[in-house]
């Protein structure tokens, strides 16, 4: 977000610090650029996967880092509160990224590559589905635990930044935010 001198600093594909003049009207400027760009259809198959694991009684964990495990708490805090309130049923949410004994124990007893992986091991069962959110698309512990996921035989939707990175072809469908500011992919993620 702005510094004391008002300018924005991101990282381009050749992973150069990059800045711009920030001014709100630029930001909103750059949204409504990027939301031109974006496959409208994918956001809608990523929710019905996600509508899909509801009606179908299975289990929807989440996960990221940084904002983006701030955002896969947000998802599983409004859908399991407003599809319960809206429905009367219960929605099976679970955030990987809010147990902070999970993480530290499987970061100090395994490795911090393996703190969702161990727990989509411990909780996954055949059917569920992962949204796993990644501004890059590249953190080790989120590629982990989609590989996870795949032995338990569920399913994975990628929310996903910048060009996928590895994580977008390892997912069963993906939610593509192609842009390399962080800031925007996590603006847009937060949408979804």
């Amino acid at each position: 977000f702005p510094s004391h001198d008002s300018r924005r600093f991101f990282i381009n594909p050749r992973n150069e610090f990059m800045t711009m003049k920030f001014t709100v009207s630029e930001y909103f400027a750059a949204h409504a650029r990027l939301a031109a760009r974006l496959d409208v259809i994918a956001f809608q198959q990523g929710i019905q996967m996600v509508k899909e694991a509801f009606e179908g009684g299975k289990k929807v964990l989440t996960c990221g880092n940084g904002g983006s495990a701030s955002t896969a708490s947000h998802y599983v805090t409004d859908w399991n509160k407003m599809i319960n309130l809206a429905t009367g049923k219960k929605f099976r949410g679970v955030c990987l990224s809010d147990n902070v004994g999970l993480i530290t124990a499987y970061g100090n007893d395994l490795s911090y590559a393996d703190v969702y992986a161990g727990q989509v091991d411990a909780m996954m069962d055949e059917g569920d589905l992962l949204v796993a959110v990644s501004g890059s698309g590249n953190s080790p512990n989120i590629l982990k635990a989609i590989e996870a996921a795949r032995r338990a035989g569920g399913k994975v939707l990628g929310i996903v930044g910048y060009d996928g990175g590895k994580m977008k072809p390892m997912c069963d469908h993906s939610v593509w935010v192609p842009s390399f500011d962080m800031q925007l992919c996590e603006d847009v993620h937060l949408m979804f």
